[in-house]
């Protein structure tokens, strides 16, 4: 399978109106829900560029993570999608018609990761290019060939969620970290691994331990670190909780901070992640910090 990029996310929500307040208000995004949404339906459309939307929200009976949409470069690389499926005997269903029109793409198919993490693999975006407007005046999110952005899975079944990321859906391993929330040495380490499927150092993250919102974090990614300490700005007058202090990570070097969203799970914020043109030319490591500087997430336990 030859992912070219994070193309969406799903996000379920008991109110939906939370979303558009929080993503407009905070994020910087545009509401297109009037254009996007069914006719007596409340889900929620967010746009960051270019494309119809990036996240969409969708009415649940509880908060969470959805899914995440994995798109690949047209038919051809469809076929190879479902091919790779059908050869390590993952269950898949192909979209319905409604779903792809509802998506805005040509086809799709969705499965699941062995943890049960929600995937949709799809090709051929279809956008009327419209512009770009932020609400509170964000030039760009940097998206374009690098997705989205990226999203961090938690995967207690490690080994298994490695295999099939990798083997299945053809991502390559970035670096690796072990971590503990506590400075207790008796505490069992918890592998963190992030993988790659184009120049963004990784557009998905696997984490060895449960959560219940369903994700770890999504990162969206603004154009300088101006607009990184105006979204803290914005987030404190909100009173959204922050999560994660500013910080530059040793990974992917991107200057961020976290927060939480109305659906349970973290929102990093940043600006200068690192991007790697050839990756043949990468060495893979293991990272025994997580930043440079900064990243203090103690205060998400307050």
């Amino acid at each position: 399978m030859k992912i070219h990029s994070l193309g969406y996310i799903g996000v379920n929500s008991t109110d939906p109106s939370k979303w558009a307040d929080f993503g407009t208000n905070v994020l910087g995004m545009m509401d297109v829900s009037s254009s996007l949404n069914a006719e007596g339906s409340d889900n929620v459309f967010l746009k960051m560029d270019d494309r119809p939307y990036r996240i969409v929200v969708e009415k649940s009976d509880q908060d969470g993570y959805a899914l995440s949409g994995w798109e690949v470069t047209g038919p051809e690389d469809f076929n190879d999608a479902i091919q790779s499926l059908e050869k390590h005997g993952v269950n898949f269903e192909r979209g319905s018609t409604e779903l792809v029109a509802a998506r805005q793409v040509q086809d799709l198919v969705s499965f699941a990761d062995p943890e049960g993490n929600r995937h949709e693999v799809y090709w051929g975006p279809i956008s009327d290019f419209g512009q770009f407007a932020s609400p509170v005046g964000i030039k760009s999110f940097i998206t374009g060939n690098q997705g989205f952005g990226h999203t961090v899975l938690p995967t207690p079944s490690f080994d298994a969620s490695s295999t099939f990321y990798q083997d299945v859906m053809g991502f390559a391993l970035s670096d690796l970290m072990k971590v503990r929330f506590t400075p207790d040495p008796a505490e069992p380490e918890k592998r963190l691994h992030f993988m790659h499927c184009n120049e963004r150092h990784h557009s998905l993250a696997i984490f060895e331990s449960p959560m219940p919102a369903g994700c770890v974090h999504v990162m969206v990614e603004v154009d300088s670190v101006d607009e990184v300490g105006r979204a803290m700005d914005r987030m404190k007058a909100a009173g959204v909780k922050l999560t994660g202090t500013l910080g530059r990570h040793a990974n992917d070097h991107m200057v961020s901070f976290y927060m939480l969203s109305p659906s349970g799970f973290m929102i990093e914020y940043g600006a200068e992640g690192r991007t790697v043109e050839d990756w043949d030319k990468y060495s893979t490591f293991q990272s025994t910090v997580n930043s440079f500087w900064g990243h203090d997430f103690s205060v998400g336990m307050e």
